[in-house]
């Protein structure tokens, strides 16, 4: 038996649609604005400050979005000696009202953050994007596949918090389909669980896939140089923003045509990051993203005789006798153990319970995003 609604129920649903209207409505929407972000600058707008959202950080300044249009502000507030709490693009960013020069105060607490060891000795973290949904790693097919960069940036972009993307570009160069099929299989292989789409800005192919994905959120798009960021960027965009030069004959490498990180607004919806392609792509205290790249190995783990195996010659390892049954390729260990021993090093060269704390922080809060994107869309859940 079904009862009426109460009054006061009625009303707080009234209010809550009344207020996720209110969001949808913010002229700051179509960057990512929801009814979580404005409640987290609700005591910076008591102070008369006002949200924007960073687009691009350039030599101690930013561009940043508001809901009056973009404006340059200095970041002398927000670059603390840390590099993990650097302000970077994707950010939301606390501005004041007024001023010449403007200031970027402070900035929300992250939900999701792609971060990377510096190419420096220091063992240092760099923050490549921040409030990210989708990470995309663009990899070309007009040279070989390297499966094990792919594992490497597999694991940083499912430490950050978003769900990772490989969008194999360049699909034109192979018009087999028996061939694309098993590169798209090899990747698969390389990335469990996660969507592997071969894509063509030349003639179109998986860009209306591609589209309808980003169109979920905010997205980050990485790869190396020559992997055809800036071409697709401009693809999903719908105009030539992005600069594009081409790779190299010889080797498929491109030269570094983007050279800062830009958030761009999408025509079908969400907004996309383009980044500087990476040369070196070091892991930074990356655990459980090693772990959900090789989710297959580390549930083989499970059935060691030793809950410490080392999987190399331990008596009872499930691992090693998957390996020798031919069930594990050898391909697949050697990468783990490789990026599980680059981590160890990292980590214990950081304060790791410091890292260890913000990224806990940084993924709660992304749980919390994710589950007000799924209800603005109206319960549906991502992959």
């Amino acid at each position: 038996m079904s009862f009426p609604a109460s009054p006061a129920s009625t009303a707080s649903a009234s209010a809550a649609s009344s207020a996720s209207s209110a969001a949808s409505a913010h002229p700051l929407a179509p960057y990512g604005w929801d009814d979580a972000w404005a409640a987290e600058f609700a005591p910076h707008a008591e102070r008369g400050l006002v949200p924007g959202r960073v687009v691009r950080v350039d030599r101690g300044q930013c561009d940043v979005v508001t809901a009056d249009g973009p404006v340059r502000v200095d970041t002398e507030f927000v670059t603390p000696n840390d590099p993990l709490r650097v302000i970077c693009t994707g950010d939301w960013a606390v501005v004041d009202a007024g001023g010449d020069p403007r200031y970027a105060l402070a900035y929300l607490p992250r939900r999701t953050a792609f971060v990377r060891s510096t190419s420096s000795k220091r063992s240092e973290g760099q923050i490549l994007a921040a409030n990210v949904d989708f990470a995309i790693i663009a990899v070309s097919l007009a040279v070989e596949l390297d499966l094990g960069r792919i594992e490497r940036f597999l694991a940083l972009a499912w430490e950050s918090g978003a769900q990772p993307l490989v969008v194999l570009t360049k699909a034109d160069l192979v018009p087999d389909a028996t061939g694309l099929g098993y590169l798209v299989q090899d990747v698969e292989t390389a990335a469990p669980g996660v969507q592997v789409l071969p894509v063509s800005s030349t003639d179109g192919a998986g860009l209306d896939v591609l589209g309808a994905i980003v169109s979920g959120g905010t997205s980050v798009l990485l790869g190396q140089s020559g992997a055809g960021k800036s071409t697709l960027a401009n693809a999903l965009l719908g105009q030539d923003v992005m600069a594009v030069r081409a790779a190299r004959e010889v080797d498929g490498k491109g030269r570094h045509t983007t050279t800062t990180r830009n958030l761009l607004v999408l025509p079908g919806g969400g907004v996309l990051i383009d980044t500087p392609g990476l040369r070196g792509v070091g892991l930074f205290d990356a655990g459980s993203g090693v772990g959900q790249v090789f989710s297959e190995i580390e549930e083989l783990a499970q059935g060691c005789r030793f809950q410490d195996c080392a999987h190399v010659a331990e008596p009872g390892c499930a691992v090693l006798a998957a390996l020798d049954s031919g069930v594990l390729p050898e391909r697949r260990l050697e990468s783990y153990r490789k990026l599980l021993r680059e981590n160890q090093r990292i980590v214990a060269k950081t304060d790791a319970r410091a890292r260890a704390e913000l990224r806990k922080e940084w993924k709660r809060r992304g749980a919390e995003g994710r589950a007000a994107m799924d209800a603005k869309r109206g319960g549906r859940t991502r992959r």
